[in-house]
């Protein structure tokens, strides 16, 4: 069943990703204020996905029918294989080719849904499309995809699986030793065969017991040492997941400075060339006004002339 924290991590994953970081950031600290500490930890450990990841993302979420066609094909797809069916798996790879480009189609819709202005906008769709053809070869990657919260784009280097017989050597213990020796012997020889039978079965079971014993204590010790090797590699994974998550966070945090410093910079510029042109504009008027009062001055001494001369 989807709880409130399910449903915050679906809209995190299903809007574009420049604004994931500002996204998680606010419901951590909402989680936080409601004193949720497991749903601020799970939202925390969130990362951000890539534009690639976001297409897929969105096919997953909004349109999954086609991701279930999706891993549908994919399982009839190595059936076909197992079974070395040439016809159908050529047909299925036909169909498969068609599903990944109208997958890939309806990602790059969905995303122009989202943003019209994404229409002008390169979209990496040929890491979304390598994405789904993994999907296709990968059950895990499939359930990645089905999951709509993928992170980053797949990549697989061939396509379906083959499997290997698993070959068995089988042997057979042949009876060539043949009991020759009369009634009389055998029967001579019965009681001190099956003493001595006895007494090698009592030594064996003497024997394997002790080395039970001897077994048991060896694994117990190497059992009080897995666990505390166990423990210890599982306080170092908490460190460096707790570390990964901080790396992360601090390169999305990066990233969004950058992205912030980056239109910083287009306004700076914008306001550069405004400016240049005010400037531009100014030393015109200052031009224009220069002759104008050099016009003026002109003037005024060809009227003082005149009337010196009269």
């Amino acid at each position: 069943m989807a709880t409130g924290t399910d449903e915050i991590i679906r809209q995190l994953y299903e809007a574009a990703p420049d604004g994931f970081v500002a996204g998680r950031a606010a419901a951590v600290a909402a989680a936080k204020k409601a004193g949720d500490k497991e749903a601020a930890k799970r939202l925390a450990a969130l990362r951000k996905p890539t534009v690639a990841a976001w297409l897929v993302n969105l096919l997953a979420l909004r349109r999954p029918e086609l991701i279930e066609d999706l891993v549908g094909l994919a399982t009839a797809l190595r059936q076909a294989q197992r079974s070395l069916k040439g016809d159908q798996l050529r047909e299925l790879s036909n169909q498969r080719r068609q599903v990944v480009s109208a997958l890939v189609r309806a990602a790059q819709q969905l995303a122009v849904e989202d943003d019209p202005s994404l229409r002008s906008t390169k979209l990496p769709m040929a890491e979304v499309e390598a994405t789904l053809s993994a999907a296709l070869a990968e059950p895990d990657i499939a359930e990645q995809v089905r999951s709509g919260r993928l992170v980053k784009a797949a990549t697989y280097a061939g396509f379906g699986e083959v499997p290997r017989p698993r070959l068995r050597l089988v042997t057979a213990d042949d009876d060539t030793d043949a009991d020759t020796a009369e009634p009389e012997e055998q029967a001579e020889e019965e009681p001190k065969r099956v003493s001595a039978l006895d007494e090698r079965r009592r030594r064996a079971e003497e024997k394997a017991r002790a080395e039970r014993v001897a077994r048991r204590r060896e694994l117990q010790k190497e059992l009080l040492a897995a666990r505390a090797a166990d423990r210890k590699a599982k306080a170092a994974l908490e460190n460096a997941e707790e570390a990964e998550r901080a790396a992360g966070h601090a390169v999305d945090e990066l990233e969004e400075q950058i992205a912030e410093l980056e239109r910083q910079r287009i306004v700076a510029q914008a306001e550069v060339s405004r400016r240049k042109l005010e400037r531009r504009s100014a030393e015109r008027d200052a031009s224009a006004a220069r002759r104008r009062v050099g016009d003026v001055e002109a003037a005024i001494e060809d009227l003082d002339a005149d009337e010196t001369d009269q």
